[in-house]
């Protein structure tokens, strides 16, 4: 639903305009001129400006340059005018008009105007998922910052760990390029060590943030961290 000013100094046309755009949805005022909708405005704010162009006192178009240069595109303004010369559709344009129609005007094409003037205010939001936050590595400070602000602060072990993760973020990290990293020998099968590691930091993650660390193991190969990671 739009809230919509009408300023046109026909009474009757006026009026047809403020009842079928109320009876279509819409919250509808109607002013005779310039003056009048001006007055208002800072009481009643507008989303929709249906303007006459030939109105008593302050025209169409210069209400209309007006309009633009105070709301910018967070407005609409559809114009009506029984003035139907090429140039003066392009005058209205320029002056920020979103469309020029002209009169006798049909008040289901100034509705229609009116729906795309909201789509454009309105704009649908792309159908895709929505930019995920980053957990943040700091390997100065050895800390691991959650995605909600939370702070797990690492041993000099854990860093070691978290840094193989961060170097390849995303991808798989082998036991024996951590192995390497923490000073020990080659990883063979029974050895458990790196497992027992993962699991006491995911103990305290979950005491200190109140979540485990994205953190998955890759069966046959080794750890990768599954989450958006920023280094700092």
């Amino acid at each position: 639903m739009s809230r919509v000013a009408v300023v046109e100094d026909e009474p009757m046309l006026r009026a047809d305009l403020v009842e079928f755009l109320t009876r279509t949805g819409h919250d509808v005022q109607g002013y005779e001129d310039g003056t009048q909708l001006f007055q208002s405005l800072p009481k009643n704010p507008v989303s929709v400006f249906i303007l006459d162009v030939n109105l008593p006192g302050e025209d169409g178009f210069t209400i209309a340059k007006r309009l633009r240069q105070s709301f910018q595109n967070a407005i609409g303004i559809v114009m009506v005018s029984a003035r139907s010369q090429t140039m003066d559709r392009v005058v209205g344009l320029e002056v920020g008009a979103d469309a020029y129609l002209i009169k006798p005007v049909s008040l289901r094409e100034v509705e229609a105007q009116i729906r795309a003037i909201e789509r454009r205010l309105s704009p649908v939001e792309p159908d895709h998922p929505a930019v995920v936050a980053a957990w943040v590595y700091d390997p100065v400070e050895w800390t691991l910052t959650s995605t909600e602000g939370r702070v797990v602060k690492l041993t000099a072990t854990e860093r070691a760990f978290v840094t193989q993760l961060a170097d390849r973020p995303g991808d798989p990290v082998s036991r024996d390029s951590i192995l390497a990293a923490l000073g020990k020998k080659r990883w063979d099968p029974s050895d458990r060590s790196v497992d027992a590691l993962v699991h006491r930091l995911q103990i305290k993650a979950e005491k200190q943030l109140g979540e485990r660390l994205p953190i998955s193991s890759v069966h046959g190969l080794g750890y990768a961290f599954s989450a958006k990671l920023e280094v700092r």
